[in-house]
This record gives C-alpha cells, sequence and structure tokens, in this order.
C-alpha cells in the first residue's frame, strides 16, 4: 500500500513534466524528426551495421559468416594492396593540402586589399569548389592531361613533347594533386573572412615601427589567422583522405599505372563492388575512419600549442 501510494504522485509529475516539455519543445523535435530519421535510417544505422559486417565474410550473395577479426588480421599482415594505397592516400593528403592552403590563402589576401569588382573574382574563384570533384570535372581533366590533351598541345607550341601525363606513374598523381589545388575556393572564402576581421590599426602600427610587408604577414596576420588555418587544415585534410572520383575516372577504376592513382577510398569500392567481399571492404572503411579520427584528435592536442585566439 506504502508503495502504491508512493509511486502515484511521482507518475502523476512526471507525466505532467513531460507534457510541459513537449509543450515547449514539441514544434522543435517535429522540426528535426526529418533530420533524426536521416541520421538513423542513413547514417549511424548503415554504420553499425558495416562495423559488424567488418567482423564477417559477406559476399551480397550468401549470409554474413562471423570471422573474427580475420579481416583485421589480413589488413595488417597480408595485404599489400592496403599498404600501396595507404602510400598514395598520404603523400596525395601531404602534399596537396598544404598547397591548396598556401594558394587559397595567396588568393584570398589578393582579394583583401580591396580591388575593383571584388564579388566578381569571388565568385569566380569559387566556381570550382562549387562544381566539386564530379565526374563531368573528372572527365575534363583526364582529357586535359591525355597524350594528345590541351596541355600538350600548349607547350608543343614551345618546342616541349610532354608526356602522356595520366598514363605515366611518376606524374599520374601529380594531375590529381593539381585538381585538387585547382579547387581552392571553399579554403579562400574563410581565408577572405578571416582577413577581413583582423584590425587595421595593427598594421598602421606595424607600419609606424617600419615593419616591411614580409614582417607584417609572419607576425601579424599568420599568428592572427590561425584558428581559421586549423579549421580549413582539419577540413581539407578529411576531404582528401576521402577523394575517390577522380581517381576512379582518371584511371578508369583501376588505380594505374602501376597503382600510382590508387586512393585508399577508391581500393575499398574495388573491394566492395569489384569483388563483392563487402565484409572486407567494411573493415578497410573502419580503418579509415580511426585513420581520420586519429588525425583529428592529433590535430586539436597539438592545436594548443601555434593556434592563438584573442585570449
Amino acid at each position: 500500500m506504502t508503495t502504491i501510494a508512493t509511486s502515484g504522485p511521482i507518475s502523476a509529475q512526471s507525466r505532467g513534466w513531460l507534457a510541459r516539455a513537449w509543450t515547449r519543445n514539441g514544434a522543435g523535435y517535429m522540426f528535426l524528426l526529418p533530420w533524426f530519421i536521416g541520421f538513423f535510417g542513413l547514417t549511424a544505422g548503415p554504420a553499425l551495421v558495416s562495423l559488424y559486417l567488418s567482423f564477417t565474410s559477406f559476399d551480397l550473395l550468401t549470409a554474413p559468416r562471423w570471422i573474427g577479426l580475420d579481416n583485421y588480421i589480413r589488413i595488417a599482415t597480408a595485404d599489400p594492396k592496403f599498404m600501396a594505397s595507404m602510400r598514395v592516400t598520404f603523400f596525395f593528403v601531404l602534399v596537396s593540402v598544404p598547397l591548396k592552403l598556401i594558394f587559397a590563402l595567396a588568393v584570398a589576401m589578393a582579394l583583401n586589399r580591396g580591388i575593383r569588382g571584388l564579388p566578381w573574382y569571388r565568385a569566380i574563384f569559387y566556381l570550382p569548389s562549387l562544381l566539386g570533384a564530379s565526374v563531368a570535372i573528372s572527365v575534363l581533366w583526364r582529357q586535359l592531361f591525355a597524350g594528345d590533351g590541351l596541355v600538350n598541345s600548349f607547350l608543343a607550341n614551345f618546342g616541349i613533347e610532354g608526356p602522356s601525363w595520366i598514363s605515366n606513374p611518376n606524374y599520374s598523381i601529380y594531375t590529381l594533386i593539381v585538381l585538387a589545388v585547382w579547387q581552392f575556393g571553399s579554403p579562400m572564402i574563410i581565408f577572405l573572412a578571416g582577413l577581413r576581421q583582423i584590425p587595421q590599426d595593427m598594421y598602421e602600427a606595424a607600419e609606424l615601427d617600419g615593419a616591411s610587408k614580409w614582417r607584417q604577414f609572419w607576425k601579424i596576420t599568420l599568428p592572427l589567422l590561425t584558428p581559421v588555418v586549423f579549421f580549413n587544415a582539419v577540413v581539407q585534410t578529411i576531404e582528401a583522405f576521402k577523394a575517390f572520383t577522380p581517381a576512379f575516372i582518371i584511371s578508369g577504376g583501376t588505380g594505374g599505372p602501376i597503382n600510382s592513382t590508387l586512393f585508399y577510398t577508391l581500393y575499398l569500392y574495388q573491394e566492395a563492388f569489384g569483388f563483392f567481399r563487402m565484409g572486407y571492404a567494411s573493415a578497410l572503411a573502419w580503418v579509415l575512419l580511426v585513420i581520420i579520427a586519429l588525425f583529428t584528435a592529433f590535430s586539436f592536442l597539438t592545436a594548443r600549442y601555434w593556434v592563438h585566439y584573442d585570449d
């Protein structure tokens, strides 16, 4: 009798609290419902399924068979193409991301000088990023750097015989790096916004002290811009790790020549949809997730030593 008498008011109180909470926030939750459905149905749900499949042998035709850590052991010890794809991917990330950021910052600083027609220049420079690494852009890039493409036709005007850039393993990866750097519009816009936040009186004071433009850049612009550099570096590195379409189109889905354009994502695609080793491909996907997570964690841990905020 005592338990029933005690639980009754608590239950009624809880129902009243839930009713008031729904009255205050119900409309907001209803607006968020499509996002919740998309997140759990298209992101979190498939991610958990892929985690389970990474411990199985699954070929889409038969039921998954649990094999424990065999997929991960094979990745670590018996898969030479995994190491080849990692080398290509890390080289691409370590070269393309700094070059893109440097180029984007240089263009942003030029636009920040108050030139006429600034909105038009912003739109033109942002257009490649807006198009993204689409199939059409990748096909265009393949035509530009083919043996008889526009690049070699231009070089022929100066008596230079260019190689077939995309079919030569010494140059093929650099065509993808140039494509990545060409799509510098997104970090450029963010750099431009950051430059607009730097107080001009700091430059005026530096000029009165006789500081050169180069010294102003190293002592004022770059330190105050480090939060923006940090953000762009993290975002662009994650995007570089996920690059897929250009390598797929330019190499014809093979990662050639001689695995010189075998991005990690392309190798994952081959395992999943070329050989139907879905369990192994899921393990590869989770390894990539761990690599990106470790990089992001390392970036945030080291940011305290070089990222300068107002305080």
